[in-house]
């Protein structure tokens, strides 16, 4: 449970997610562990900016380290009460070609976290699922109860990872809770995501705009509203050992997702098909719209942004200053 008098961690921490909830704890007057994957270059990702906000200067810690590595795990979690699990490898496209990075990093460090949370006493563990695991919608909205299916080797290491999770909380009565977020977009997400492709296309002046299949829909939820989904999750009472679904309830699919976003920045831009952008054809997961009922009714919790409204930070975000820069428009990104 969330105290503000008490440390909580984030892995995951210099990633998309996982920086937009470290800054939104700062901001809520939390002190927060924050990890950064160990690098050379003491990088520390998208902590970079959220280090400089006035909130950070004596309530921020930043570790570097690796999931991967239960000692590290175990280290990372020592006098923590709460802690939200991000680290992950999310890329659906790279999964294709390394699934056994996968495997180490989403099933093996969320093993090793679960670990050293019943090993350092954490009152609970927040473990990031994500829609993927649903695959194609057999019915909508997707319920919690919804079938898992494994279209592709990233979303095979989370269902692993959740039940990982789980297993820990029935064997061993780990406060775990398993949150699963659809699809979030906003400032700070990777290049290779579909709403930062096109923006990025769009903003360095591409008058056609490559993609992958248009035709898919998707519940598309603001980065903000998934970050309060989160804390909502870490602050509600006796929810340990569920899965639950942090959803707008909403589906669009990319070609209008693509037209609004044009119609936003003031383009009259075209489409192509990529090739090398579309999912072979049985791991495109064809439509996602979730049921935000469980979260509601344990949490209250409800999206406040609506996607044009989200669309219109996001574009903002991704034009301003030196942001568009760091975005590699013209290389597609696995």
């Amino acid at each position: 449970m969330l105290d503000k008098n008490k440390p909580v961690a984030v892995t995951g921490a210099d990633g998309f997610i996982g920086s937009n909830l470290t800054e939104m704890l700062l901001r809520e007057g939390y002190r927060v562990r924050a990890l950064a994957q160990y690098n050379s270059f003491n990088n520390w990702g998208w902590l970079e900016e959220v280090r400089r906000i006035p909130e950070a200067a004596d309530r921020l810690e930043i570790i570097s380290g690796d999931v991967r590595d239960p000692d590290f795990c175990r280290h990372f979690c020592d006098g923590m009460s709460t802690v939200f699990h991000l680290a992950a490898l999310i890329a659906i496209p790279y999964s294709y070609i390394a699934p056994d990075s996968y495997v180490d990093t989403n099933i093996r460090g969320t093993l090793n976290m679960c670990q050293a949370a019943r090993d350092c006493g954490v009152a609970r563990l927040i473990v990031t699922s994500t829609s993927e695991v649903y695959g194609t919608a057999q019915y909508v909205p997707i319920p919690e109860t919804h079938p898992r299916q494994p279209q592709s080797p990233y979303s095979a290491t989370k269902i692993g990872a959740d039940a990982i999770a789980l297993s820990f909380h029935n064997a061993f009565e780990l406060p775990v809770v398993v949150a699963r977020p659809f699809n979030t977009y906003g400032p700070r997400q990777s290049a290779r995501a579909f709403i930062p492709t096109v923006i990025s296309q769009i903003a360095a002046g591409c008058r056609e705009i490559k993609v992958g299949d248009l035709s898919p829909t998707r519940d598309f939820n603001y980065v903000a509203d998934t970050c309060r989904g989160f804390i909502a999750l870490a602050q509600a009472p006796g929810i340990e050992g569920r899965e639950i679904n942090i959803a707008t309830g909403t589906e669009i699919s990319m070609e209008e997702t693509l037209h609004t976003i044009a119609e936003i920045m003031h383009s009259d831009v075209k489409f192509v098909v990529d090739p090398a952008r579309l999912r072979p054809s049985k791991s495109e997961v064809r439509r996602l719209c979730g049921d935000n009922s469980l979260i509601t009714s344990l949490t209250g919790w409800r999206p406040q942004v609506s996607l044009r409204e989200g669309l219109t930070k996001t574009v903002q975000w991704y034009t301003s200053g030196d942001v568009a820069r760091q975005y590699k428009a013209d290389i597609y990104n696995v």
